[in-house]
């Protein structure tokens, strides 16, 4: 939310509440997916930067796949027009999320293989690097979770110089702090980092997506 906004609700709350309760009542019949491409979508009819990149991966924590979002700015061609389309698509290529590189758009979901499991210590987090993905890995015990290294807020890659003592990674460029054992955002924003599928094969750590 911008620093502006945030003034307008300070100042005007009586106002802006009918605002944002019309915002949330119509959309209230649409699903989750189709929400945030429209969403999307007005982000890029603005050309609003800071909002088509929250918007963007809010569309993809949502479940929109890469490929559903490109087509949902293809078919909005009509009322984007192909400079808008390209002004989104510089963005995109400039946040580097790998579900938009050319070989995921090509191909299926698939089980990456990591590391070996015993390379992560319990109650520590490891940074690796698997396919062109940054990822942080929290063991405890027997169970792995692990997070894409990308902070939700502007899709900075957070560096594993970012983790703390007492458990926390903070995003260098906006202070973005969350809880490595839950993924939560703790401090600055409300979006939790995005957690991907993982599973312990052979004594092999493998994260799909």
């Amino acid at each position: 939310m911008s620093d502006s906004l945030t003034y307008l609700i300070q100042a005007r709350p009586e106002a802006l509440s009918h605002y944002f309760a019309f915002l949330k009542d119509a959309g209230k019949y649409l699903d989750p997916k189709t929400r945030n491409l429209i969403s999307v979508i007005t982000k890029v009819h603005a050309q609003t930067d800071r909002g088509f990149r929250q918007y963007l991966r809010r569309a993809l924590r949502e479940g929109c796949t890469a490929k559903e979002i490109l087509d949902a700015l293809l078919m909005a061609f009509p009322a984007l027009g192909l400079a808008r389309i390209v002004w989104a698509t510089d963005i995109i290529l400039d946040m580097k999320i790998p579900e938009f590189q050319i070989e995921a758009l090509k191909g299926e979901p698939r089980w990456h293989d990591v590391m070996a499991s015993s390379e992560v210590r319990d109650a520590e987090v490891t940074r690796a690097e698997c396919d062109g993905r940054g990822l942080f890995v929290y063991r405890n015990k027997r169970n792995y979770k692990v997070y894409d290294s990308r902070c939700p807020h502007q899709s900075s890659d957070i560096p594993l110089s970012a983790h703390h003592a007492n458990g926390t990674l903070t995003c260098p460029k906006h202070g973005w702090s969350f809880d490595i054992q839950s993924g939560d955002c703790i401090k600055k924003g409300k979006t939790p980092l995005t957690r991907l599928t993982s599973k312990v094969l052979n004594g092999r750590l493998l994260v799909h997506w």
